[in-house]
């Protein structure tokens, strides 16, 4: 399996679209990229950039050893040669063709060269197994599912051998349940191919959930880049997405598994965290995508609740405008943050303020499998 830190990202372009201006400078080596922040920000501006759907006014773009792009030196490298595989928001499929013809159509966009030169050359049983679309393959398009649809336009952009994934909004036109029918799909490329992913949204829980990094876009600029738990809640204050969206990233490992109530207690430095079910191995680390209304506060340790995870930390900030809602933010021990949004009247009654002493209480029930990411 190849190593996806061989195929960093380097891109430093500048763009004009009317009153809209581009300007973007970052460089990851990360497996799992994100591009994340409002619409209009840039980020599906920059991912046309570099699928070379769009050419830079100025820059140059490298995917690993290649350069995709340089103004100054004339190379534009054209889509069909660039062996980047895109899923949209819209899945695209040909409605004249079953499931399978439109899996062997990328085919033709494959070559024996890509393989050797850092693609990933999959056979068609392996994509159908990944996937779980055996079933669907003598259907016609017409007849599936959004989150069906969505499944078949990924193996197609698989089968087309590509080194670099781009997912473009791939859940946007999805209600709830369907994109929890896809997300663990997307989770098991980045875990199982090994294959670099660069994935735009602008729902910070699926980027919680995807990315290893992420790049926060704000009208045309990069705002910060960093780790998903290090970026995303300072990324809602700055704008970058909708208050009530706000979630934490927290890392813990599973310490053990309650056989009498089915639960699975992980490890974490600010107390212990309980999800239900049987999750993992003892020692296994987990990511928590935890959010922000789903938490509570308390200014003692809690007695006589039914909130099984109890963490403890002190309040960094509190984030107080003219609404009815009040933003607090909590460091942990081990240097994470948990965000809440609370009433400002629990702020008042609770006669809280930054420095003070907190805890931060989350049902069981608010972390299941929507919430944890390997």
């Amino acid at each position: 399996m190849r190593d996806r830190s061989s195929q960093s990202i380097d891109i430093d372009v500048e763009l004009r679209r009317g009153d809209f201006h581009l300007a973007v400078q970052f460089r990851s080596d990360s497996g799992a990229l994100a591009l994340f922040g409002r619409s209009g920000s840039g980020k599906s501006t920059l991912l046309s950039l570099l699928a070379g759907l769009l050419r830079p006014d100025r820059g140059a773009i490298r995917v690993g050893d290649e350069v995709l792009v340089d103004t100054a030196r004339g190379i534009h490298v054209p889509p069909h040669r660039r062996r980047i595989g895109l899923v949209f928001q819209e899945s695209l499929l040909f409605p004249h063709l079953d499931v399978r013809g439109n899996l062997l159509y990328a085919r033709r966009f494959a070559t024996g060269r890509a393989a050797r030169a850092g693609g990933v050359s999959l056979p068609l049983d392996q994509v159908v197994d990944l996937l779980g679309i055996a079933p669907l393959l003598g259907r016609r398009t017409l007849t599936l599912s959004g989150g069906e649809r969505q499944r078949v336009a990924i193996g197609r952009a698989l089968l087309s051998d590509p080194r670099l994934l781009l997912f473009d909004e791939p859940l946007a036109s999805l209600d709830a349940e369907r994109k929890l029918e896809i997300l663990p799909y997307i989770l098991r490329l980045r875990e199982q191919l090994a294959l670099p992913i660069v994935y735009v949204s602008h729902a910070a829980d699926e980027v919680a959930r995807i990315a290893e990094q992420v790049v926060v876009l704000e009208q045309g600029r990069v705002q910060i880049q960093g780790a998903p738990g290090e970026v995303l809640a300072p990324a809602w204050a700055r704008g970058a997405a909708s208050g009530f969206s706000a979630v934490s990233v927290l890392e813990a490992r599973v310490k053990s598994f309650d056989e009498a109530y089915g639960l699975t207690v992980f490890d974490h430095p600010a107390g212990p965290i309980s999800l239900p079910g049987r999750i993992g191995q003892p020692g296994d680390p987990h990511r928590f995508v935890v959010r922000a209304t789903d938490v509570a506060l308390a200014v003692q340790r809690p007695r006589d609740v039914s909130f099984r995870t109890v963490l403890f930390g002190v309040i960094e900030a509190i984030g107080r405008d003219e609404g009815p809602i009040a933003r607090v933010d909590i460091r942990l021990p081990g240097d994470e943050r948990i965000v809440a949004l609370v009433t400002r009247k629990a702020i008042d009654e609770l006669a809280i303020d930054t420095g003070d002493e907190i805890f931060a209480m989350v049902k069981a029930t608010a972390l299941d499998e929507r919430s944890l990411a390997r």
